[in-house]
């Protein structure tokens, strides 16, 4: 099974008391600023979707209310190289999932957010709030009435996030210099913008009426759906459990599944290793003594009825 894990879009209940005369959209469906009607428009989510269309709406000229979640964020360049180039040679990609104490934590962490838009470059929300954009917390809360309620974390998820992206580059500076690799300096980001209240009602309240707010676009990430394949291989989230995309399902097995073995194992840098793996396994049939099981039970599959099911996360 080669599908991916990005297959259903997932879009929060507190959708359906948004107004029925803003319209709504998921990432998914979201292919440019034209397609939404004029006005102002609410993008809830900033994972790699959620900042690269808000930075595509900005561009455009309009005006972005952005709900900032806890999704980490990267450098694209760094000491004269591509972060990921760096993070490569480092070995990052071949980090295995079981190396972590918290793995199942790990698996569904948010991506790093960063765009290679015009050749690739850093999204700093930062400087879009600078530039007029609004920033947000995390949506908690909407109302039939066009009223919208976010959590007063909106600064410790920007700081979050730089810290992420700095401690990367503290890794990338120690890597040059336990190598002895020459490579040009380059000053670390300094931030550009802070919200003066945080939890003030300038980032924590919006009326999306009195703000012109004409779409929502919903940047909340993808599940997966396997409910066609009625084999007692998956947890109780609906997740294929597997030992290197080896199933306890004789002949059945996964491949391209975010963290399935390594970082780099939903990538094109690390399917290939992956992929040999079962080409080996497949040559004997061979089955895991053991499945670790997230949740449920192995004879679990999934809810009898669809109005029951709820689509398994994957990553942002």
């Amino acid at each position: 099974m080669a599908t991916g894990p990005y297959q259903v879009p997932r879009t929060p209940r507190i959708a359906e008391r948004i107004p029925e005369t803003i319209m709504q959209v998921h990432s998914a469906d979201y292919r440019s600023p034209g397609q939404l009607p004029p006005g102002d428009v609410l993008v809830v989510g900033t994972g790699q979707s959620g900042c690269q269309i808000a930075e595509d709406l900005h561009l455009a000229g309009r005006r972005v209310h952005l709900s900032v979640g806890s999704a980490p964020r990267v450098a694209r360049r760094y000491r004269g190289r591509d972060v990921v180039a760096w993070l490569d040679d480092m070995g990052y990609y071949r980090r295995a999932i079981s190396d972590f104490a918290d793995a199942d934590t790990v698996r569904f962490r948010a991506n790093h957010y960063v765009t290679g838009r015009d050749g690739g470059h850093d999204i700093d929300l930062r400087a879009f709030a600078a530039q007029g954009m609004r920033l947000y917390g995390r949506l908690a809360h909407t109302t039939t009435g066009g009223a919208a309620t976010f959590a007063d974390d909106l600064g410790g998820n920007l700081d979050a996030a730089d810290a992420v992206s700095e401690s990367i580059k503290d890794s990338i500076d120690a890597h040059i210099a336990a190598s002895a690799i020459t490579a040009p300096h380059e000053p670390r980001y300094p931030p550009v913008w802070a919200p003066t209240d945080p939890g003030g009602a300038e980032h924590t309240k919006l009326d999306l009426g009195k703000a012109d707010v004409t779409a929502v676009v919903w940047a909340t990430g993808f599940g997966a759906d396997y409910r066609w394949i009625e084999v007692p291989v998956f947890d109780g989230r609906g997740y294929p459990t597997h030992l290197r995309g080896v199933t306890s399902c004789p002949g059945l097995y996964f491949l391209g599944l975010p963290w399935q073995h390594t970082w780099g194992s939903g990538r094109f840098v690390g399917v290939g290793a992956d992929a040999g793996h079962l080409l080996r396994r497949i040559a004997t049939y061979g089955a895991p003594a053991e499945v670790s099981w997230i949740a449920g039970t192995p004879a679990s599959t999934f809810p009898a009825r669809d109005d029951d099911w709820t689509a398994p996360r994957s990553v942002a």
